[in-house]
């Protein structure tokens, strides 16, 4: 009954084989998914406001230390990747290696990292093509377009696209990936487009100073913006469903990781060059600077790239939810009957229209604002414990097979685990008590079912039966 049992790799890929998911992705696949959860919210909606309250056009120098942590976390999530190639990503990673409570408690904050980040990336499609059907003369009533505690009723654009990516996901991983190659080519193209006509009008001059905030506006708005890279974790939740997990895990996530930040800075330099950042506090920066510069067609092409940014983002993080979800049911800590995947389209469809649903009603009815920060400090928890994990198999199981080896893995997964807690340390007060209280419950949720409901106790029940 020990809470910190482990479950062997081995037991993982047996388990996984009964209740296997279809194998349909590729490298490519991997890259596409990283790009469709990376580039979306942080270049669409957060690098203006973050560049306006936190760090100016230093927010480059946000992008960059938050892209080298993810770098370091990307290199042993890549040896975690191949080793275990099961859904659920660091929940999964833990269980091998510090046990079912830890295991618990990551997966637990996943949830709520993906429901919330989710739902808030629904309301900012939704505002996106408000705009756009605004500026082509159509004026969609606020009582449909905003939620009661902002003076509407519902809003529906949000619940609407939340509920047609779910219906995709229960069809299939296949046809969503297929669904989100196409997204993600609209969206690189909107990007490129605003970097074409935006980059030529840049005055050097809007760059100073260039840290009005300080390094600690620059640390700010690295924790801020950090929600721009949950797809580090929600690609790794993909691996059990990839032709070749062992060359493509690492392929996806650090390809993935390098387009984005590359971007990142690139569309932030142009964006506080072209326009002076304290005019930047918007939640359609992009298209408030073509607009800016007289680009008004531009301003629309590239805000329907955002609409199909925004989509992208939605359904990878749904994906990932109901990944984590699947793995955790599996393992008997949530309900086993939710773990049932389909005959004929191979996905965990109860799983999936769960999480659909509740999306749909956080996003429809609740003002996320207040706990965005909770994706960030969610995805930071989870690094820092598939950093530790990572270093406790390299002693426990020195001879298990790892397709892929992490280079210098102690000073990798150290520095990963420090640049971590830096970020983490930048979040505002309310998210950490929040963060706590989110946990506490987890804690509570644990040992009045998971505990006694792992499959592992009553696998070790049956065990303690059979020699008596």
């Amino acid at each position: 009954m020990s809470i910190f049992r482990t479950k062997s790799i081995e037991l993982l890929k047996q388990e996984a084989s009964k209740h296997s998911l279809r194998k349909s992705l590729t490298a490519i696949d991997i890259i596409m998914l990283g790009i469709g959860v990376i580039i979306g919210t942080g270049i669409f909606v957060l690098t203006g406001v973050a560049a306006a309250k936190y760090a100016g056009p230093g927010l480059m120098l946000s992008f960059v230390l938050a892209g080298i942590t993810c770098a370091f976390v990307c290199l042993a999530y890549s040896e975690l990747a191949s080793m275990v190639p099961i859904a659920g990503s660091a929940y999964t990673y833990t269980y091998t290696s510090l046990g079912e409570f830890i295991a618990w408690l990551v997966g637990w904050n996943l949830i709520l990292e993906y429901s919330v980040g989710a739902s808030a990336v629904a309301g900012g499609w939704s505002a996106y093509t408000v705009g756009i059907l605004k500026t082509a003369g159509i004026e969609v009533p606020k009582a449909l377009t905003a939620v009661p505690a902002d003076g509407g009723i519902v809003n529906l654009p949000a619940v609407l696209i939340t509920l047609f990516l779910t219906f995709l996901l229960v069809k299939g991983v296949r046809e969503s990936a297929n669904a989100n190659r196409i997204l993600v080519a609209i969206k690189l193209a909107a990007i490129f487009l605003f970097i074409f006509l935006a980059g030529p009008k840049v005055n050097a001059a809007n760059w100073e100073p260039f840290l009005p905030y300080g390094w600690a506006g620059v640390s700010a708005g690295a924790a801020f913006i950090f929600f721009a890279y949950l797809g580090v974790d929600s690609i790794a939740t993909a691996a059990e469903e990839t032709h070749n997990p062992s060359r493509d895990m690492p392929i996806g996530i650090i390809g993935s990781l390098a387009v984005c930040t590359v971007l990142y800075i690139t569309v932030t330099a142009i964006m506080t060059g072209v326009v002076p950042y304290s005019q930047l506090n918007t939640a359609e920066p992009v298209s408030y600077v073509l607009r800016s510069i007289g680009y008004n067609f531009g301003s629309a092409l590239v805000g329907t790239g955002a609409i199909a940014g925004l989509s992208t983002v939605l359904l990878v993080m749904i994906y990932a939810q109901t990944r984590a979800f699947f793995a955790m049911s599996r393992d008997g800590l949530i309900p086993s009957k939710v773990c049932k995947v389909h005959p004929k389209y191979g996905t965990p469809h109860i799983i999936t229209i769960i999480v659909g649903v509740a999306v749909a009603l956080i996003s429809g009815f609740t003002p996320i604002h207040v706990v965005a920060e909770m994706c960030s400090i969610g995805t930071l928890f989870a690094f820092i414990i598939a950093m530790i994990g990572v270093m406790v198999l390299r002693k426990t199981k020195p001879d298990a097979e790892r397709p892929f080896r992490c280079p210098s893995l102690t000073f990798v997964a150290v520095c990963a685990i420090l640049f971590c807690l830096y970020i983490m340390i930048n979040l505002a007060t309310g998210t950490w008590i929040r963060f706590v209280v989110w946990s506490l419950i987890g804690i509570a949720i644990y040992f009045l079912y998971g505990r006694s409901h792992s499959a592992l106790n009553k696998d070790s029940e049956q065990s303690d039966t059979k020699d008596k």
